[in-house]
């Protein structure tokens, strides 16, 4: 759904005051806009399967930005009734002929990733397909009590098209108010193949990513059915985040513990909520919202925090299931704990995907982009290719990071380190970009990265050359720049 921060210093997150605002002003459009879905949802029909849905549906379309442009929104327009209806029909699927459901949900889910081998315009419509099943996750499914047959089926069409209203206004009105930026086209980014001499079969990454997720799933709604009755959807749920966005096994080990991590302070905090509100509903659904909002504000910032207060939101959303809460809430830590470790299993054994591999290949884009910026011939230098390059690769940073921590003792050769030297260049490759200036110094050191990438024992050293002679050019360029106009004085 999103790119990752583009960091101005390496090895740090972005925390800085100016960021945190915008993720502020971000989450109270997507709250203001939810809020408004929810109001109309709930003066439609007063039940909680609809208000739940129009929450939902409002923080997913805020994330896709499909508002962002008039084809966005026909898009929406057509997609998100059907996503409305879908998840009605995954969700009465899933509560009565549940093995029915879980088949529809697993084949569903899988191809929804399968499809991004095939292109851009593939993987949006996997994006799409995806949506109905990630709400099912989030929205347990309450059947209607007061509304009509015809009023039931037509609801989720209604607070999907409310939902694309209220989002299209608010972004617009924020935008018109210079609260948040002007839309920007996406830029297209390669997606790896990650394939090693030794894989067998040959299979690209998005075949082997969708197998990995419908073998998770398949294994979190076999054991939930069998073991946890009426409990499973925290396994299914847990199973699918810790291999959504799939960037290799580090990467699901990493979400893995902080999953387990955000979502276990996430239950304690919700289990005294729970049992202070008693059966307060009006209570509840105001801590529900604060928890959303805090969620969708503080995401950008690490997916601990995502996992902690959607943990709260959901476990609070239990009172509405008709289950008792405090007796609930304990044991979610549990069927976490089994979620992630079934979603790391499949991710580990199933057509495994190196995430060494993965930043390779995006180490390998981000330094042709770079080498194409800083070619002669190009007519024109912008930093946005350079920019979402580099965007592609700092979103495998954390991950790398966490391990570089544990491991400093154990190995010498940290693939962190290659992000963090990589990062360094940004702000001196800019500037020259800026001045239009392409010194062959630059262009040697990048072409010798770019053949480094075969030896990783020399890319380290590569790229800090790399950074070396962006730095000493970018510095020569400063220094002429400032020089120049007291030069061209005379006397």
């Amino acid at each position: 759904m999103t790119t990752g921060p583009i960091l101005a210093r390496p090895g740090t997150l972005p925390a800085d005051a100016g960021t945190l605002t915008g993720a502020l002003r971000e989450a109270v459009v997507t709250m203001l806009a939810a809020l408004g879905t929810l109001a109309c949802a709930m003066a439609i029909a007063p039940e909680p399967g609809p208000a739940v849905l129009a929450v939902v549906l409002c923080v997913s379309l805020s994330r896709s930005q499909l508002d962002r442009d008039r084809r966005g929104r026909l898009e929406a327009a057509v997609a998100l009734p059907l996503v409305g209806l879908a998840a009605t029909g995954v969700g009465y699927l899933l509560l009565h002929l549940p093995w029915l459901g879980a088949a529809v949900f697993v084949a569903g889910m899988a191809a929804s990733i399968w499809l991004r081998r095939f292109g851009p315009m593939a993987r949006r419509a996997g994006g799409l397909i995806a949506l109905p099943f990630v709400a099912i996750l989030t929205t347990p499914y309450v059947p209607t009590r007061h509304a009509g047959h015809a009023l039931t089926v037509l609801l989720p069409i209604i607070v999907a098209l409310l939902a694309l209203l209220w989002v299209t206004l608010c972004h617009a009105l924020a935008r018109r108010l210079h609260l948040l930026p002007q839309p920007t086209h996406a830029i297209a980014v390669h997606t790896p193949s990650a394939r090693r001499p030794d894989a067998m079969p040959r299979l690209d990454a998005p075949t082997r990513m969708a197998i990995q997720m419908a073998v998770a799933l398949a294994a979190a709604f076999v054991v939930g059915y069998v073991f946890f009755a009426e409990r499973w959807a925290w396994i299914v749920l847990t199973a699918f985040i810790v291999n959504s966005g799939n960037r290799g096994r580090l990467d699901v080990a990493y979400k893995s513990v902080l999953r387990i991590l955000g979502a276990g302070l996430g239950t304690l905090l919700a289990l005294v909520l729970a049992l202070h509100l008693g059966a307060h509903d009006g209570a509840t659904v105001g801590w529900i919202l604060v928890a959303v909002f805090f969620g969708v504000w503080l995401r950008p910032f690490g997916y601990a925090w995502w996992a902690l207060f959607v943990t709260i939101a959901l476990a609070l959303l239990q009172g509405f299931e008709g289950g008792p809460a405090g007796g609930i809430l304990g044991l979610r830590l549990e069927e976490i704990v089994i979620g992630a470790a079934l979603g790391l299993a499949a991710a580990w054994f199933v057509f495994p995907l190196r995430s060494t591999d993965v930043l390779r290949r995006r180490l390998a884009d981000a330094l042709a982009t770079l080498a194409d910026a800083f070619d002669p011939a190009t007519p024109a230098r912008t930093p946005d290719e350079l920019q979402a390059a580099l965007a592609q690769v700092q979103q495998l940073a954390p991950a790398f990071r966490a391990s570089r921590l544990a491991t400093a003792r154990l190995r010498t050769r940290q693939p962190a380190d290659w992000i963090d030297l990589l990062g360094a260049c940004q702000l001196h490759a800019h500037a020259l970009l800026a001045r239009g200036q392409a010194p062959g110094d630059v262009r040697r050191a990048i072409g010798a990265a770019r053949q480094a990438l075969r030896e990783p024992d020399q890319l380290a050293a590569a790229l800090q050359r790399l950074r070396g002679a962006l730095a000493h050019a970018a510095s020569a360029t400063e220094a002429a720049t400032s020089v120049s106009p007291v030069s061209a004085r005379p006397g």
